[in-house]
């Protein structure tokens, strides 16, 4: 049975709307596209081409599935470490208004998302990964979909966007499994989910 695995770009107020460019998502005015690109480094790039190549297949909401297909299908050099298995691996795209999906391998979720999410989970393979997709992964962490979390936290604090962890968020202990640091700041964590929160006093 595969594990949802959750992969996000976040600034310091969980803020992942739009890391990658001023024009990548808007919506709701949103000012602040391209806050990642100072933080990058080899070791952050090293992190997410290790991520890609041990995904089975990957889980994406349409605005993702929409900048993915209009870039990655063109990147055709077999080396490429995040074209080849976007490329080449089953993609799920889950959409309310897509009407069909044309990237090589992808296949349109429709209808009852979680039952289908949660038929997708019974089936061979080791890991799907999710990219951006704020509103699915709202979806996934409503109905206890997510296994894993592979979260890029970066030092700066944005007050306004979109967020990986909103008001609806069931309450969730997690395990840490990996924890890094890049050179320009940012924390890489891996966790996996430990059930529910435990509470007790401090001192006791």
């Amino acid at each position: 049975m595969p594990r949802i695995v959750v992969n996000a770009f976040l600034t310091l107020d969980g803020v992942m709307q739009a890391p990658g460019g001023p024009d990548e998502d808007r919506e709701s005015g949103f000012v602040h596209g391209g806050w990642q690109a100072p933080y990058d480094d080899e070791l952050g790039g090293r992190l997410v081409t290790e991520g890609m190549g041990d995904a089975d297949g990957f889980l994406l909401g349409r605005k993702t599935y929409d900048i993915f297909a209009s870039y990655w299908p063109k990147v055709t050099d077999p080396a490429n470490p995040v074209a080849t298995p976007l490329n080449g691996r089953p993609k799920y795209v889950v959409s309310r208004t897509l009407e069909r999906v044309t990237w090589n391998n992808s296949r349109l979720i429709e209808g009852d998302v979680v039952a289908e999410l949660r038929k997708l989970r019974a089936q061979p393979g080791r890991t799907v990964h999710t990219w951006g997709s704020t509103e699915l992964l709202q979806t996934l962490q409503q109905h206890d979909l997510v296994d894993e979390y592979r979260l890029f936290i970066f030092p700066l604090v944005l007050g306004t966007g979109k967020r990986l962890f909103g008001s609806g968020t069931v309450p969730l202990a997690l395990r840490p499994l990996e924890s890094v640091t890049t050179a320009k700041g940012a924390t890489y964590l891996r966790l996996e989910r430990a059930g529910k929160p435990e509470y007790g006093r401090m001192g006791a």
